[in-house]
């Protein structure tokens, strides 16, 4: 068992180094190229508006959910607010465009039309549900992102913003800042959460049989094989290019083209390592905000999927 705990680990950390490294690189590139005005501007409301846009912003960029955390967590310090980060945090795992192409040649057209728009949708609604869940640090997000929309004077210690911009400096000083920061100060921050749900999921996996997908479920419709994509897909680790090939061989084992769908959208979407984060950079609340909308939005287009399409994916899958 301690092997497979071992093996298992050390796989995650394979297949989710590189996502996690580019997470890190691209939180660099935020901190440093991104205006915190515009960010709060745009993103910093508790509105519709900034929910969607996040959603959209976050859709074609290919980061898995651990590689999502850092560029998340430098968005909530540039102003974005909890629901328009909640709604980030969703969609850019759950697709991409390295994602969708796959989805098209492994799936077919129908499941790479379905999937995204799944994604983006549950990532519409756990941003509006976020709105109504308010706090009082929602609340003084509301403010902060009034004050910029209306160019007043923004204190210096909301989310890290300078008041004062900084001088011009060279292309090296700049990329030294972003690698310093992306891989410095962030790294200090996430690492320990991300170790500790990489290890868990680690664990997960080894409890695991290989044959659990095929033994247990069937062609069977209804939410009894979709609720067990959702037992087993929110904790493990699985990007959501990684995640494809396997939905595509679970279909063909007899898997149902709507489970597979919740698989592909909760198993990228979330992990130990993301739940962990997400509680400590949204709260506890925003986080079963964060859970709940992922499982019904998933569940919904599961359903809705065998309805319309069962024999189009399966026959484009098999």
């Amino acid at each position: 068992f301690l092997i497979a705990v071992v093996t298992e680990t050390a796989r995650v950390l394979y297949e989710g180094s590189l996502y996690i490294l580019i997470g890190f690189f691209i939180a660099g590139l935020l901190h440093e190229f991104l205006p915190g005005g515009l960010i709060a501007r745009h993103l910093g409301k508790s509105s519709p508006r900034s929910v969607l846009l996040a959603a959209l912003f976050g859709a074609p960029i290919p980061l898995c959910s651990c590689g999502v955390l850092p560029a998340a967590a430098e968005l909530r310090r540039k102003g974005a607010s909890r629901p328009a980060v909640t709604s980030f945090l969703i969609s850019t795992p759950e697709t991409g465009v390295d994602s969708i192409a796959l989805t098209y040649g492994l799936l077919g057209p129908v499941m790479a039309i379905v999937r995204p728009i799944a994604a983006i949708l549950s990532a519409v609604v756990a941003g509006m549900l976020a709105i109504v869940v308010r706090d009082d640090g929602q609340r003084a997000d509301d403010a902060f992102g009034a004050a910029v929309a209306a160019n007043s004077e923004v204190p210096a210690h909301s989310h890290g913003l300078d008041a004062v911009p900084e001088p011009d400096r060279s292309v090296r000083e700049r990329g030294e800042s972003v690698l310093r920061y992306g891989f410095g100060s962030l790294v200090d921050e996430l690492a320990f959460w991300l170790l500790f749900g990489i290890a868990l999921t680690g664990v997960l996996g080894a409890l695991l049989p290989n044959d659990f997908f095929s033994r247990v479920l069937g062609w069977d419709r209804g939410l009894v094989p979709m609720l067990a994509m959702v037992v087993v897909g929110i904790p493990l680790y699985l990007c959501a290019s990684a995640s494809t090939p396997v939905a595509t061989a679970l279909i063909a084992k007899g898997l149902s083209p709507g489970a597979a769908l919740v698989f592909l959208l909760t198993g990228p979407g979330t992990n130990a390592a993301t739940i962990a984060v997400v509680r400590q950079l949204l709260g506890p609340r925003l986080l079963r905000v964060y859970l709940v909308s992922i499982i019904a939005v998933a569940l919904a287009a599961g359903v809705l999927l065998d309805a319309l399409a069962f024999e189009a994916v399966r026959a484009s899958a098999i």
